[in-house]
């Protein structure tokens, strides 16, 4: 493993680089690193306008990965995202044209606006890296990470996204307006050039995978596997929810933490890299009872009753 030093460097690099194009959402640009360090994809839901292309622009930009979108309407099918075969007359056989999927970080803009089926195409991609058109299984270059915007729920043209598809999504984030003080500061920097020509190379996709493969061995004690075990438990007996968190959620939470654990430069995790990403990582997963939303329960407010009731490990 590198030395913890170079790791947090590296990291700062990235994140100090994307944050010329996305003012004042710090904690919003470090989620995503995490999580693209974590192997994991991210959903952010928002309302337009407010910066979610520009910051899956800047990262293809700041780590040097190749950049595909799709803007999701109800007319883009299964085809578009994956690819099809076609007939090569040349050769007399069938030939692959690779769909939007096929490069390194793939922003599917205002996916709930898509119908189901087309949704559903981004399935297999997502959870194995590959996908399978007409019976053939064609990898998808790695690093590979799925960068998904929805619109609030309820918006016009717009429909829920299934359960599993959410279930997915490593973290679900927010961006929000900024503040005056930030926006007058993304004003100033807009003059006379995009935010993204701020934005520089830091690290390539090899790098990312190199890190990938150290966040991968960072130690987790079993007291703290414990304590995930622990708090993704409390949400199926909750009794405020119809639905608690998967295991897929107890893989990601632990995946992430090593991440967080990384980017600080340690090589093992503490109670205090969890904590702070309990509600981003798990929220998206639970479905409250029928009517408790009307009366102010949040799944956020859920999570933090569960971290509350379950005790931190002690790590020696």
């Amino acid at each position: 493993m590198e030395t913890t030093s170079s790791n947090s460097q590296a990291a700062l690099n990235v994140m100090k680089n994307v944050a010329h194009a996305i003012v004042g959402k710090d904690t919003v640009i470090l989620r995503v690193f995490l999580a693209i360090l974590a192997r994991g994809h991210i959903l952010i839901e928002d309302i337009p306008g407010v910066g979610k292309t520009t910051l899956a622009v800047a990262f293809s930009k700041a780590l040097a990965l190749k950049y595909s979108r799709i803007q999701f309407t109800p007319d883009i099918l299964p085809s578009d995202v994956t690819g099809f075969s076609i007939y090569d007359k040349d050769t007399g056989r069938m030939s692959y044209m690779p769909g939007a999927v096929m490069c390194n970080l793939f922003l599917a803009d205002e996916l709930n606006r898509a119908t189901s089926r087309t949704q559903s195409a981004l399935l297999e991609a997502m959870e194995e890296g590959q996908v399978t058109v007409d019976g053939v299984t064609y990898e998808i270059p790695q690093p590979f990470i799925v960068i998904a915007t929805q619109n609030p729920v309820g918006a016009a043209g717009t429909q829920l996204l299934p359960d599993s598809q959410v279930d997915r999504f490593m973290v679900r984030l927010s961006l929000g307006y900024p503040s005056p003080n930030d926006e007058l500061s993304l004003l100033k920097r807009k003059q006379g050039s995009t935010l993204l020509d701020l934005v520089e190379t830091v690290l390539t996709g090899a790098e990312i995978e190199r890190m990938r493969e150290d966040v991968d061995k960072v130690y987790v004690d079993p007291a703290i596997l414990n304590y995930i075990v622990a708090l993704v438990s409390e949400t199926r007996r909750h009794r405020d929810l119809t639905l608690g968190a998967s295991p897929r959620a107890s893989l990601a939470l632990t995946a992430i933490s090593r991440a967080m654990a990384y980017v600080q430069g340690r090589d093992y995790v503490t109670p205090k890299d969890i904590t702070p990403l309990i509600s981003d990582t798990l929220a998206h997963r639970l479905i409250l009872k029928p009517g408790y939303d009307s009366e102010g329960i949040t799944t956020k407010k859920v999570l933090d009753s569960i971290v509350r009731s379950v005790r931190e490990p002690k790590i020696g």
